[in-house]
């Protein structure tokens, strides 16, 4: 059975030289991905890829740190469009390893933000975009990016919503600081939650009722925090004493679950066969899509993609329904065109 990685990262070397002339020496989560082998070296990265045998394929894109956050508007446009030429060329050169790359969008970027969204779809062919759940700390819903998600809208191609959040955001009030990386731990999944809530209470999807969102780590917190998400939600408005919130599901042409089920979600929960199983018990079989976050794991790849693959296979599951998570709805929700034979390099 053919398995599409959908959400696996890479620093192509252009990319990597440009990224190290800016920053100079990386920190923290930068600098765990340039420790990474697989990251920057692409023979260490099809070395790993064979481990899994002749169908299995990944879709690149851009490890952290996010764009906006490390550079200026122009600067963070130009990181992008080095990277996006990079996994292009990746792509065309093995197609049978690679069927697909995700561009980066520079939000912050709004004078040259559409140009580049289009010339990275249309012209260089990538499957969607990705983003972080806020843009240098402001929220996803604000008007200033309004446009690109109406392009998205457009085009039919998924967003990739990527957790965003650094040691800086304290735990507690009195710290200024995160400790024990729980900014990572608990504050991604936190993170990829508010960003989806931001976009469903905003109205986001009454808009642009096109808009395919794909969330890291299996949809955050969300399929974990039904009750509270649904049916606490709908009290929205009654713990809140300084502001009038009573308008804002009236306001939503849905229930506002049925919005958040219309999230997708891929399997990158770093073996939890729970988190999977809750994922596809909430946003439904056909809107799982198989990821393993390579290569973001102790053994620099290979673990997340087997232990991954393992759990998936351990599911009581129809093989139907295995495919769809593997390849099927990758195929159909990226619009996928799949070499038929395996190349030999």
């Amino acid at each position: 059975m053919l398995k599409i990685d959908v959400f696996t990262h890479i620093w192509p070397v252009e990319f990597h030289r440009a990224l190290d002339a800016l920053v100079g020496a990386t920190t923290d989560i930068t600098k765990r991905s340039e420790d990474v082998p697989m990251m920057t070296d692409l023979d260490r990265r099809f070395e790993v890829m064979d481990m899994f045998g002749p169908y299995y394929r990944q879709i690149l894109s851009l490890a952290s740190p996010p764009l906006e956050r490390i550079a200026g508007p122009d600067e963070a446009l130009r990181l992008a469009r080095i990277g996006s030429d990079a996994m292009a060329a990746l792509v065309a050169d093995h197609p049978h390893r690679f069927p697909g790359f995700i561009g980066t969008a520079v939000l912050s970027n709004g004078a040259a933000l559409l140009e580049e969204t289009r010339r990275t779809i249309e012209d260089l062919g990538a499957v969607g975009m990705q983003i972080y759940t806020n843009v240098a700390g402001k929220p996803l819903d604000l008007p200033e990016f309004d446009a690109f998600f109406a392009y998205m809208n457009e085009t039919g191609k998924p967003v990739w919503l990527h957790p965003a959040r650094g040691a800086a955001m304290s735990d507690y009030a009195s710290e200024t600081r995160s400790e024990y990386e729980i900014w990572w731990t608990f504050g991604w999944p936190c993170e990829t939650s508010a960003a989806m809530a931001r976009m469903v209470f905003s109205g986001l999807f009454d808009r642009y009722a096109n808009l395919r969102i794909i969330t890291h780590h299996a949809g955050g917190m969300i399929p974990f925090f039904e009750g509270r998400v649904g049916a606490g939600w709908n009290q929205m408005g009654a713990r809140t004493s300084d502001r009038d919130l009573s308008q804002v599901l009236r306001s939503l042409k849905r229930p506002h679950l049925e919005y958040f089920k219309g999230f997708y979600a891929d399997t990158a929960t770093f073996g939890s066969r729970r988190a999977i199983e809750h994922a596809m018990e909430f946003f439904g079989e056909d809107k799982v899509l198989f990821a393993s976050d390579a290569p973001f794991d102790p053994e620099g790849g290979p673990m997340y993609i087997r232990e991954t693959i393992a759990q998936i296979d351990a599911l009581d599951l129809p093989e139907a329904t295995r495919a769809r998570i593997y390849q099927d709805n990758a195929v159909r929700l990226l619009g996928l065109d799949l070499p038929e034979k395996k190349e030999t390099t």
